[in-house]
């Protein structure tokens, strides 16, 4: 019996009680391997050394500090980090504890610039179908996941959606890859226009499309074009990589492989590794400069912001990250990975799509390869898949609703940076055989 409101309610859950590099073992003795680094998060595995003396070390001086009375040594070793590996134009950072805070905290900092500017009438937002942000009011109010969406939907201010660039369901036979990321990215030339230039303050996309897509890459120049229009009408650009930031996709930023920086770049997962709550919104210097000049102070804070254990933690992580090569080896192992799973998978007559970069990867499930004809949402496929890898000792990260929020079903993978090729082999071998347990049981229910 548990007084814990979980995620599903009349789910039993293993209790997880030890972890150890890409393993976590349960209070019966099981051990799973982590495939998905929880939602892409586990970095760098599980009970790493170097991070845990760091937080200890923390602990040893300072627990916190409130932040309108002090910063703190280790939050502001991590800014010179973080700022000191930005992308251009990028000069300040924002502390907060996750994901969603941060998306919210872009947000209210695009409304506030245009305030500070003399355009108050900025207040609208483009962002993409099929994407997900956060669950916080904002954040979800500026994405795309249906299934998130539709309770709250009374609640979440108006916004606009276009396409992703999903090639896989949306380019045309005729179209080259570079045609097709030019069709979708001049939507949004023409809806800022349908809305009037003057009302709409930013634009936010994945740079690498997360849980609600599974891991698709945009097409190459889709992101030069967008940055393009952006800066044609004066709208500010925000960089979603919660997810497939922080070394996630081979480089440190996602963005660095799209040739583009950001006015807002957003970071949670791999930022910390999982070891403590923190993300993070890094900021173009005349966002800020426009606070100093106009009302002295961003509008906004949380009593966790900037937390010493926390950055500390990111930092511990960062450095490792670094000092480590870690970067190099994920797009080594990210080739080898890519390569397993085709030589696999690539021929399997119900996987209609692979897709990533790095360590993170999303297999499209499609009940007819040709057709690409998804399965029957009622099966709840990505459902059974979760099961029966959790069964076989495999966490992995599905989804339904990929195609339009309600069809279709994919899964993603995102093992720790320090897997090693044998491991990546186990996960491949491990989530074949999860896919082909749960459609020959799909296929008799």
């Amino acid at each position: 019996m548990t007084h814990i409101l979980h995620r599903q309610i009349k789910t039993s859950l293993p209790v997880a009680v030890g972890g150890d590099g890409v393993y976590i073992f349960d209070s019966k003795g099981k051990r799973y391997i982590d495939a998905s680094g929880g939602a892409a998060v586990s970095c760098l595995g599980h009970n790493d050394p170097v991070v845990r003396q760091a937080i200890k070390d923390q602990l040893d001086k300072l627990e916190y500090a409130h932040t309108s009375f002090f910063t703190s040594e280790p939050a502001e070793a991590l800014a010179d980090d973080l700022i000191g590996n930005a992308p251009d134009g990028i000069g300040w950072v924002y502390f907060v504890s996750g994901g969603s805070e941060a998306v919210e905290a872009a947000l209210k900092m695009a409304r506030q610039y245009f305030v500070e500017i003399g355009q108050p009438q900025r207040s609208r937002f483009i962002a993409r179908r099929q994407s997900y942000h956060g669950n916080t009011l904002g954040a979800l109010s500026v994405g795309g996941n249906v299934r998130r969406r539709v309770l709250y939907e009374p609640l979440l201010m108006e916004n606009s959606l276009i396409s992703p660039c999903y090639a896989y369901r949306g380019r045309r036979d005729e179209e080259t890859e570079e045609d097709y990321g030019r069709r979708v990215a001049d939507e949004l030339e023409t809806e800022i226009l349908n809305i009037g230039p003057d009302k709409v303050a930013a634009f936010i996309a994945e740079t690498v499309s997360g849980a609600t897509l599974g891991a698709v890459p945009a097409v190459r120049g889709y992101f030069k074009r967008i940055r393009e229009i952006c800066d044609k009408y004066g709208v500010l650009l925000i960089l979603d990589e919660v997810m497939s930031g922080m070394g996630r996709t081979g480089t440190l930023h996602a963005c660095e492989q799209e040739g583009v920086s950001p006015d807002f770049l957003t970071l949670a997962k791999g930022l910390g590794g999982g070891y403590q709550p923190i993300g993070a919104v890094l900021v173009a210097g005349p966002i800020v400069e426009s606070f100093r000049e106009g009302r002295g102070f961003f509008q906004h804070g949380h009593t966790y912001m900037a937390h010493p254990v926390a950055c500390a933690a990111a930092l511990a992580v960062q450095r490792s990250i670094r000092e480590r090569g870690l970067l190099d080896e994920v797009q080594r192992l990210g080739g080898i990975f890519r390569e397993g799973l085709f030589e696999r998978l690539g021929q399997h007559p119900h996987i209609g799509d692979i897709r990533g970069r790095g360590l993170f990867w999303g297999l499209e499930l499609v009940a007819d390869r040709e057709t690409k004809t998804p399965f029957d949402p009622e099966l709840m496929l990505h459902a059974r898949i979760k099961k029966n890898a959790m069964d076989k000792g495999l966490i992995c990260y599905p989804d339904g609703g990929t195609l339009d929020g309600v069809r279709g079903d994919h899964v993603l993978l995102a093992p720790p940076y320090i897997v090693d090729e044998g491991q990546l082999e186990e996960i491949i071998e491990g989530i074949s055989a999860a896919i082909d347990a749960a459609i020959d049981s799909a296929a008799v229910s």
